[in-house]
């Protein structure tokens, strides 16, 4: 199982951006799937999930202004109104059913830049 992350990239402050995540490989079934990110010299921060069943959760700081949307093993962040502080790597986590058991599985990220 592979999770990957694309859609990063160097935007302008109030600019927006779509973030991908897709679950690969052989599995049963996905659970819920969240993003987080992590600015330089700061921790790892979960700012959006959504269960297979389509309901999200945000983080006060993205409320709003982020959208997190699913289909099947894929999931999307639409970021809208970005700030120079939304810089930082986006990770995506899924927690995935395969054969025998179940686990988290991370992705590498993806780096946007907010420029003011």
């Amino acid at each position: 199982v592979q999770v990957v992350e694309s859609g990063g990239g160097l935007v302008h402050s109030g600019e927006s951006l779509r973030l991908s995540c897709v679950v690969e490989g052989t599995f049963l079934r996905v659970y819920t799937m969240t993003w987080y990110r992590q600015a330089p010299s700061s921790q790892r921060e979960e700012i959006a999930g959504i269960s297979e069943y389509n309901s999200a959760h945000y983080a006060d700081s993205v409320k709003g202004r982020f959208t997190i949307s699913r289909d099947r093993s894929k999931i999307y962040l639409q970021m809208d109104s970005l700030k120079p502080e939304d810089t930082a790597v986006y990770y995506c986590k899924a927690n995935v059913v395969t054969l025998p058991t179940t686990a988290d599985y991370w992705g590498r990220g993806t780096q946007v830049t907010v420029a003011s």
